[in-house]
């Protein structure tokens, strides 16, 4: 069974609705997945759009998910330590804030937003508040398999 990704907040490489963004309420959409290689020991995520004008915007970085999750809610809160999903870290998003931040492209075409999960072979030392360049040095080695879900987003 292949490693899969989906939202039932959109389909694959459909606009993401306004709720999601800093046009709407800027919440996190829903995801799931299965498929994870039996060996997972955790999950990290990482939202992030390359079609930003200075160089790939991070919108998301979470870590140290438990193997058992499979599915993140809609509205995750935006505290570094996250209790409710097993003690699950967030990391720092390109504007230095914890949790997720929505997409909020510059005028102009759409961007993609691409939400990569990656199954991992060990826990991630790292604290909360990481990087995502803290976060892909630390998964480097240990990554099994890795999904992603793309949405696109033009602002208003």
């Amino acid at each position: 069974m292949a490693f899969t990704l989906t939202t039932t907040a959109f389909s694959e490489g459909a606009p993401i609705p306004a709720k999601y963004t800093c046009d709407g309420t800027d919440v996190s959409p829903p995801l799931a997945w299965s498929g994870a290689p039996a060996t997972t020991q955790s999950f990290a995520l990482i939202c992030d759009d390359p079609d930003a004008p200075r160089g790939t915007w991070v919108h998301w970085v979470l870590y140290n998910l438990p193997a058992t999750l499979n599915a993140l809610p809609e509205d995750v809160s935006k505290t570094a330590a996250l209790r409710e999903l097993g003690g699950a870290w967030q990391g720092l998003n390109s504007g230095r804030r914890t949790g997720y931040s929505g997409p909020c492209p510059p005028p102009g075409g759409p961007h993609r937003y691409f939400f990569k999960l990656y199954a991992l072979d060990h826990l991630l030392k790292l604290a909360a508040n990481a990087t995502k360049a803290d976060v892909e040095r630390a998964m480097d080695g240990h990554t099994l398999s890795q999904a992603h879900v793309m949405g696109t987003y033009q602002h208003r």
